[in-house]
C-alpha cells in the first residue's frame, strides 16, 4: 500500500489553525494511506503554544497526525501590519525548508519501518501563506492552499486580480469611497461596495491580497471551507474561471470536539455557563460574542447593555477589553471587574435574565439548546459554527470579510436579520468608525428571538443540508475524495 505524507502550513491565529487541524483529522481518517505534518509557525506575541500543548496531549488524536512548532525569528515583532506579517512569513521559507528536508523527507518512502509516512506528496498551506509555494517547487512537490474563508471572498479575489493586472484598475482607491452595487461573478445579487472585505478597501491589503491570488493560479488546487449547499453560485462560478486551479469545497469544517482551549480557569467557567443555560427554556437565550479577536470600546459596551436591558430578553454575554494600543498581534481578555464597564447596577437589575462572562466556548454555547439567537461579528468560522447548530444570527460584522458574510446571510441565506453592516473596527487602533446605538441592539435581540420568524425555519434547514453534505455521498464528502484522489494523481505526474 503506498503512503503518502502532507505537509499542512497554517497561519498561526487561532481562526486559521483550528480548521487547518480539523481538515488533517478528516484527511487521515479518511484515508488510512496519508499522514501529515502540521507546521506551527512561531510569531512572537502570538500565543499558539498552549493550543498545540493540548492538542499533542489529546489521547484521541490520531497517531498519523504529527505538530511540529517552528523556531520563534530572532526579531522584534515591530507591529501588526499585513506587511509586516507576510515579511516574517517569507523569512520562515528556508527554515521550513530545512525542517521538511530534516524531519519529514529522511523518514519518507526510502524508510524500512512500517509506521513511515510514506511519500512527499505536498504542500497543504494557508490562503496568506502562499509564499511557501516557493519552498514546494524547490522541493518539487505539488502545491495545494487552503482557503479558510468562504468561496465569496475567493470569488472576489479572482476578479478584483484580473481587474488590477489585465486592466489596469487600482481597486483599493477605486471603491474605497465609492456608493454603489457590483456585479461580481460568483454573486446572485449585486454586492454593494459598504459589504467588501476590509483588505480590498486599504491600498497595502489589497496588493497583499491580490498577490496570493495571483500565486494561487500556480498550485495544483484550492481547499475551501464551505460546501455546494451554502454558496453554490459562487463554487459553480470557481469551477468555471480558466484563471482557477481545481477548486475542492469540504465544508463545514467546524471543531466540534469542545476543546478550545481556553485561558487558566476555563473549565470551571465553562461548568459555571453550562449551568446557567442548562436552567434556561429552549431558544430563549440569546448568545453575544465577537470572536476571538472581537473587542469593542467602553462607550459601545454601555450601549449594548442597555439595548439588552430594554429588549427584556434573556442573554449570555461574552466582554472582553481590548488589548493595549502598542501595535501588537493581541488578542482581547477578560475584565477585571465588569462593573468598571457596565453601567451602574446593570449586572444587578438583570441578574434574573442575564450572565455575563469573559472567555466563551463557543461551540458548546451554540450546541446548547437554550440558545435561540446569536449577536455574531460574522467570522467564517462563527458563521460555519451557527449555521451548523441551526441558530439564527443578528450581524454586527466588524473587520476582515465580515461584512461581506453578513451580505450572504442575510440577503442570499436569509438566516440572519441585520444590526449594523456598515460598521468596521480598526484592530490596530482599536477603534471604529461609528457607534451601533442601543436601538439597534434592541431591535436585533427583538427580531432573532421572533419565534414565528420565517428565518428560524430556513437556518434549521441549512444546518440539515450542512450535515448531509460531510456524509458518503454528500457534496463534502465527494469533494474530499476527489482532493485526495488528485493528490495522488499528482505525485505520479511530477
Amino acid at each position: 500500500m503506498k503512503k503518502v505524507e502532507l505537509v499542512v502550513i497554517p497561519m498561526p491565529a487561532r481562526g486559521h489553525l483550528i480548521p487547518a487541524v480539523e481538515i488533517a483529522k478528516r484527511l487521515v481518517e479518511r484515508d488510512e494511506r496519508i499522514s501529515i505534518t502540521i507546521l506551527v509557525m512561531n510569531l512572537p506575541s502570538v500565543a499558539v503554544d498552549s493550543y498545540i500543548e493540548l492538542l499533542q496531549a489529546d489521547a484521541s488524536m490520531n497517531n498519523r497526525i504529527k505538530f511540529l512548532l517552528l523556531p520563534q525569528l530572532e526579531r522584534p515583532m515591530e507591529d501588526i501590519s499585513r506587511a509586516f506579517i507576510q515579511q516574517l512569513i517569507a523569512e520562515y521559507k528556508p527554515i521550513v525548508k530545512q525542517v521538511v528536508r530534516e524531519q519529514v523527507l529522511t523518514t519518507g518512502s526510502d524508510s524500512v519501518c512500517s509506521e513511515s509516512p510514506g511519500q512527499l506528496a505536498g504542500f497543504l498551506m494557508d490562503m496568506f501563506a502562499t509564499q511557501m509555494i516557493d519552498v514546494a517547487d524547490d522541493l518539487n512537490v505539488p502545491s495545494y492552499v487552503f482557503f479558510t474563508s468562504g468561496a465569496g471572498f475567493l470569488n472576489l479575489a479572482f476578479h478584483f486580480h484580473s481587474l488590477r493586472d489585465e486592466h489596469g484598475f487600482d481597486i483599493s482607491d477605486g471603491f474605497k469611497d465609492l456608493d454603489a452595487d457590483l456585479d461580481i461573478p460568483g454573486f446572485i445579487n449585486r454586492v454593494p461596495t459598504s459589504v467588501l472585505p476590509s483588505i480590498f478597501l486599504e491600498k497595502e491589503g489589497c496588493a497583499i491580497m491580490l498577490n496570493h491570488a495571483r500565486r494561487y493560479g500556480r498550485t495544483k488546487g484550492i481547499m475551501l471551507n464551505t460546501c455546494l449547499e451554502l454558496e453554490p453560485h459562487a463554487i459553480q462560478s470557481l469551477s468555471k474561471n480558466a484563471g482557477s486551479p481545481p477548486i475542492y469545497p469540504v465544508g463545514p469544517i467546524v471543531n466540534l470536539n469542545m476543546q478550545n482551549g481556553g485561558p487558566e480557569g476555563s473549565q470551571a467557567a465553562q461548568a459555571s455557563i453550562m449551568q446557567w443555560l442548562d436552567d434556561q427554556l429552549p431558544s430563549t437565550v440569546v448568545f453575544l460574542c465577537f470572536g476571538t479577536m472581537g473587542s469593542i470600546t467602553e462607550e459601545q459596551v454601555r450601549e449594548v447593555a442597555k439595548g439588552l436591558e430594554r429588549s427584556g430578553h434573556r442573554f449570555l454575554w461574552s466582554l472582553r477589553r481590548s488589548p493595549p494600543q502598542d501595535g501588537m498581534f493581541r488578542p482581547p481578555c477578560d475584565y477585571d471587574r465588569l462593573e468598571d464597564v457596565l453601567p451602574e447596577g446593570f449586572l444587578n437589575r438583570t441578574a434574573d435574565i442575564g450572565k455575563v462572562i469573559g472567555w466563551a466556548p463557543q461551540v458548546a454555547i451554540l450546541s446548547h439548546p437554550a440558545i435561540g439567537g446569536f449577536v455574531s461579528h460574522c467570522g467564517w468560522n462563527s458563521t460555519l459554527e451557527s449555521l451548523w447548530f441551526g441558530v439564527p444570527v443578528a450581524a454586527w460584522p466588524m473587520y476582515a470579510e465580515q461584512q461581506l458574510n453578513a451580505f450572504h446571510l442575510i440577503n442570499v441565506l436569509a438566516v440572519a436579520v441585520e444590526i449594523r453592516m456598515d460598521y468596521r473596527w480598526d484592530r490596530r487602533k482599536r477603534v471604529s468608525n461609528s457607534l451601533v446605538e442601543a436601538e439597534a441592539i434592541e431591535k436585533g435581540v427583538r427580531n432573532i428571538l421572533d419565534m414565528e420568524s420565517g428565518i428560524r425555519r430556513k437556518v434549521k434547514e441549512i444546518s440539515e443540508a450542512c450535515r448531509k453534505t460531510k456524509m458518503e455521498g454528500g457534496s463534502s464528502y465527494t469533494s474530499l475524495g476527489h482532493f485526495i484522489k488528485d493528490v495522488f494523481d499528482n505525485i505520479s505526474s511530477q
